[in-house]
C-alpha cells in the first residue's frame, strides 16, 4: 500500500487593503526653448546635490541617525532651499530603504540555491529524485560543474551578508541597467549620444514634496487650477526667474483630465500634492506628475465581498482565464480568456496589464460579483535554476508572469470600479481545478482548459468552499446512507434538493420563463431504492386490490 501525500497547510482567503495614493500625469506641450533650458538646468543641479547626499548616506550605514540626517538636510539647504533639501533626504532615506530590502531578497534566493545544491551535491550520481525533493546529478561532470557554482554562490551569499551587517547598499542613480547598457550599446540599439543623453535625464532631481496649508499644496512647483505651472528655483540659479520671489512660470498649461476633479479639489483646499517633471528622452516629451496619498480604505467583510458571488481569475504568463461562479460555488456561463503580450519594452509591458484588467473589471461588473479572488503568487523562491535545473522553459514561464505589476495594480483598478480582491492560497488550485472540474464542464458547445478548471478552483476556495467535488465515500455501502457526498448548498437554501441548475446562460433564460408555468414537482427518482413515492393510493371499485397512481 502507497503512503499516501502529506498536503500543506493552505492558508485562509483574505481581503485586500485598498490603494493608498493617486498618481496622475500630463503633457508639458509647446515648451520654448529658454523653458527647456532652464529646466533642464534645474534638474542637473539638483541632481547634482541628490547624488552628494546619497553617496554621504550610504557611506554612513549603521551609524545614521536623526542627527546625521539633520546636518545633511542643513548642508544641503545652504546650497539650494530648506524644502528642496527635505525633498532630497526623502527621497534619499527611501532609495536607500529599497536597496536594502532588496539585499535582503538577494540573500534568501542565494540561501536557496545554496542548500539545493549542497542536497543534490550530497547523493550518488543518478540518483533519482521525487517531487518532493530533486535527485543527484546525472554525471560526474555535472556534479564537477554544480560543485564549482556552488563556491560560487557561497563566495556571492559571504559578500551580500558582509554588506547586510555592515550597512552597506549598492545604489545607481539612473538605474542599473541602464548602466549596463553603456558597455553593450549595440544590444541595446543605442548610440553614445543617445545613451548619455538618458543617462542624464535619468539623473536629474525634478521633484517636490507637498505642504498642506501651503497655497495650492505645494510651494516648490506649484500647479493652479487654471493649469499655471511654476517653479521655486534654488538659490544659485535665481537669476533665471521670470517671476517675482525666485520663482519661474511655464507658458505650458498642466490638465489633468484622469482624475481632475479630484486633483483641483485638493488644491483649491490646499491639502498637499507632490509634483514631479520629467523627459521622457525617446520621445523627446516633459510631463508633470501629481501624487497625494489617501487615507487607507478599510476592506470590506469576507461575507460582504461573498454575498454576490466570486470571478475566480487564474494568473498565467499570456492571459487571465476567469469563471464566474454565484455565492455557493458552483460555475455560472462559459470561461473567459483576457490575453496580453508581454514581449517588447516595459512601457509596453505595463500598457498590456493595464489593457488586460481593463477588460476584466468591466466584464467582473457586468456579471454582478462583487469582488474578484486572484492567487497571492510569490514565485521568489521559485526562479532559480538550482531548483528546476534543466527546466529552463519552466523558469522562463514563472518568470515571465507579472505578480509585481499584477499586485500593484489589480487593486487600486479594483477599488475604482467598486471591487473587492480576494486573495487565496495558489496551493494545489491548478491540480485540483484540472482534476475536478475540467471534465464536468466541458461540453459540445463548451471547451476547458486548464487555466479555466483553476479559475474555478481559485474562485471556489474564495468563497470558502472545498475545491474537489467528492468527499471520500461511505466505508459500509455506496448509497447516502452516511450523508451526501457531493459538496451542496447550505440547508437554509431553498430548493436545494432540486435538479442543478443550468450552466449556460441560454439555458437560465429558458429555465426562467418555464418557470412561471411549471406546474409539476420534482418526482422522485426511481433510482433511489428505498425512497417515499410520491403517488397517492387509491381503492379499485372493480377489483379489490390497492393500485398506485
Amino acid at each position: 500500500m502507497t503512503e499516501k501525500k502529506q498536503l500543506r497547510t493552505i492558508d485562509a482567503p483574505f481581503v485586500a487593503l485598498g490603494p493608498s495614493g493617486v498618481a496622475v500625469r500630463d503633457r508639458l506641450k509647446n515648451l520654448t526653448p529658454q523653458e527647456e533650458k532652464v529646466l533642464r538646468l534645474v534638474g542637473e543641479y539638483q541632481g547634482r546635490l541628490a547624488s552628494v547626499d546619497l553617496k554621504a548616506r550610504c557611506e554612513a550605514g549603521h551609524n545614521h541617525d536623526n542627527d546625521a540626517w539633520a546636518t545633511r538636510k542643513r548642508e544641503l539647504t545652504e546650497q539650494s532651499s530648506s524644502r528642496i533639501a527635505g525633498t532630497i533626504t526623502k527621497a534619499t532615506h527611501d532609495q536607500y530603504s529599497l536597496a536594502r530590502r532588496c539585499l535582503m531578497a538577494h540573500i534568501h534566493s542565494l540561501e536557496a540555491g545554496v542548500r539545493t545544491l549542497m542536497h543534490r551535491l550530497s547523493l550518488p550520481v543518478g540518483e533519482k529524485g521525487s517531487k518532493r525533493a530533486p535527485g543527484g546529478y546525472r554525471s560526474k561532470g555535472e556534479w564537477f560543474h554544480k560543485s564549482r557554482r556552488l563556491a560560487t554562490l557561497e563566495h556571492r551569499l559571504e559578500v551580500a551578508r558582509h554588506d547586510w551587517n555592515s550597512g552597506r547598499a549598492r545604489v545607481v542613480r539612473g538605474g542599473r541597467r541602464l548602466l549596463k547598457n553603456r558597455h553593450n550599446l549595440q544590444a541595446a540599439q543605442l548610440t553614445e549620444q543617445q545613451w548619455q543623453e538618458r543617462w542624464e535625464a535619468e539623473r536629474w532631481f525634478l521633484a517636490a514634496d507637498g505642504e498642506s496649508g501651503k497655497r495650492f499644496g505645494n510651494e516648490t512647483i506649484r500647479v493652479t487650477p487654471g493649469g499655471e505651472v511654476s517653479i521655486k528655483l534654488p538659490a544659485p540659479l535665481a537669476h533665471l526667474a521670470n517671476s517675482r520671489h525666485g520663482r519661474y512660470v511655464i507658458t505650458s498649461e498642466a490638465v489633468f483630465h484622469h482624475r481632475g476633479d479630484e486633483w483641483r479639489d485638493r488644491i483649491e483646499q490646499n491639502r498637499a500634492v507632490a509634483y514631479r517633471i520629467h523627459l521622457d528622452v525617446a520621445r523627446g516629451r516633459w510631463y508633470l506628475t501629481a501624487s497625494w496619498t489617501r487615507p487607507v480604505v478599510k476592506a470590506v467583510p469576507l461575507e460582504t465581498a461573498r454575498a454576490q458571488g466570486m470571478v475566480g481569475v487564474d494568473t498565467n504568463a499570456d492571459h487571465f482565464a476567469a469563471y464566474r461562479l454565484d455565492r455557493h460555488g458552483y460555475p455560472v456561463g462559459d470561461p473567459r480568456r483576457f490575453s496580453y503580450d508581454l514581449s517588447g519594452t516595459a512601457a509596453h509591458r505595463d500598457a498590456q496589464i493595464r489593457h488586460a484588467l481593463t477588460r476584466l473589471l468591466h466584464w467582473t461588473k457586468q456579471t454582478g460579483a462583487q469582488a474578484i479572488g486572484i492567487e497571492n503568487l510569490d514565485f521568489a523562491a521559485e526562479k532559480t535554476r538550482e531548483k528546476h535545473g534543466r527546466k529552463k522553459r519552466f523558469r522562463q514561464l514563472i518568470s515571465g508572469m507579472p505578480t509585481g505589476k499584477l499586485k500593484a495594480r489589480i487593486v487600486s483598478m479594483a477599488a475604482d470600479h467598486g471591487l473587492s480582491i480576494v486573495a487565496v492560497d495558489p496551493a494545489y488550485t491548478s491540480m485540483w481545478g484540472d482534476q475536478h472540474w475540467r471534465k464536468p464542464l466541458t461540453s459540445k458547445t463548451r471547451q476547458m482548459t486548464r487555466h479555466d478548471a483553476a479559475s474555478v478552483a481559485i474562485g471556489r476556495r474564495a468563497l470558502g468552499h472545498p475545491i474537489r467535488r467528492r468527499t471520500e465515500p461511505p466505508q459500509h455501502h455506496q448509497s447516502d446512507g452516511a450523508g451526501h457526498r457531493t459538496v451542496q448548498a447550505d440547508r437554509a437554501v431553498r430548493r436545494r434538493e432540486e435538479t442543478r441548475p443550468p450552466m449556460t446562460e441560454r439555458a437560465q433564460d429558458a429555465r426562467r420563463r418555464t418557470e412561471k408555468t411549471r406546474t409539476r414537482a420534482t418526482s422522485a427518482s426511481n433510482t433511489v431504492r428505498d425512497a417515499r413515492s410520491s403517488g397517492t393510493w387509491v381503492q379499485d371499485p372493480l377489483q379489490d386490490t390497492v393500485q398506485e397512481r
